[in-house]
């Protein structure tokens, strides 16, 4: 028998009217936003209303994809649907490690509002900007970013798509020098270099936050994107280390379907996760479940 791993949407996926279905179709989902409403206030109606526009800001990207994604996994487990495994992408792992019962809901959500507050705050002094670069290697992608002052690759997502980030003067340069190796540099609309050493003053905030929050051991293995294993040693230091590390994303995938994963269900906003698991191993099955369609076709 097989196993099921639930992953977590990240920053990016966010589109209007996100999670809404799930709201009005799911207890355990709408118990769920009303938490971080109350936290939150507007939180709902940035969710469901909110334009493209606002739902790009960090402060409010975050917290939203957040509780959508939390939202969806609990209305999945509702359905009597639970995991073996966790693991979250970038933001999504806040997600995974409440759903593994290592923080509180409302921990968690408060944690993400800090860590939104404390990233944003770091792109602002540190500018930077980003980019998936397609058709080459990581390997390829490491040795055209270590021609650059500031550039690292980080978010490794699959064999062909790692996404680099690097100084605002320096990602034309390099976008242009992937060209030159037959490759694709597409930029991100995002706000700041994520997952770099550019959030250096977003993980020290991080980690002293946390100092004033209990984390407990996981109820399920929830997949660090730092070290693309379960959770171990200092939790706290594997959580603020994160954000300006980066994702190991297709190891992850690939340690979860050694351990027995043949399911992989993407609980939150969009189907990128799926995408990229269906690239890492494509006789693997891989759904996404962010509305009603998705919550009735689940067996």
């Amino acid at each position: 028998m097989g196993k099921t791993a639930f992953v977590f949407s990240g920053q990016g996926a966010q589109y209007p009217g996100m999670g809404k279905e799930l709201y009005e179709n799911s207890a355990a989902a709408k118990a769920v936003f009303d938490m971080a409403e109350k936290i939150r206030p507007g939180t709902i109606q940035q969710c469901f209303e909110g334009t493209k526009e606002e739902l790009a800001v960090t402060i409010n990207t975050q917290p939203c994809v957040f509780v959508c994604d939390l939202a969806a996994a609990a209305a999945v487990a509702e359905k009597g649907v639970k995991p073996d495994f966790v693991a979250g992408f970038s933001l999504g792992e806040i997600a995974a490690i409440a759903f593994a019962g290592m923080i509180s809901y409302e921990e968690a959500f408060k944690l993400v509002c800090k860590r939104a507050e404390y990233m944003d705050k770091a792109a602002r002094e540190n500018k930077g900007a980003m980019a998936a670069v397609l058709k080459l290697t990581p390997g390829k992608v490491e040795e055209i970013c270590s021609d650059f002052a500031k550039a690292y690759p980080v978010n490794y997502n699959s064999p062909a798509q790692t996404v680099v980030a690097a100084a605002e003067n320096e990602i034309d340069a390099l976008c242009d020098k992937v060209k030159s190796e037959k490759g694709k540099a597409v930029k991100l609309a995002v706000s700041g270099a994520f997952h770099s050493p550019f959030m250096s003053s977003a993980a020290e905030e991080l980690a002293a936050y946390l100092e004033n929050i209990s984390v407990k051991e996981p109820d399920v293995p929830v997949y660090a994107n730092y070290t693309a294993q379960p959770y171990e040693g200092n939790f706290k230091a594997l959580i603020a280390a994160q954000v300006q590390n980066p994702v190991k994303w297709q190891t992850t995938v690939e340690n979860m379907i050694a351990e027995g994963a043949d399911r992989f269900i993407e609980v939150g906003v969009g189907k990128t996760l799926t995408g990229l698991i269906k690239k890492i191993n494509a006789d693997v099955n891989a759904v996404n479940i962010e509305n009603k369609e998705g919550l009735d076709a689940l067996n």
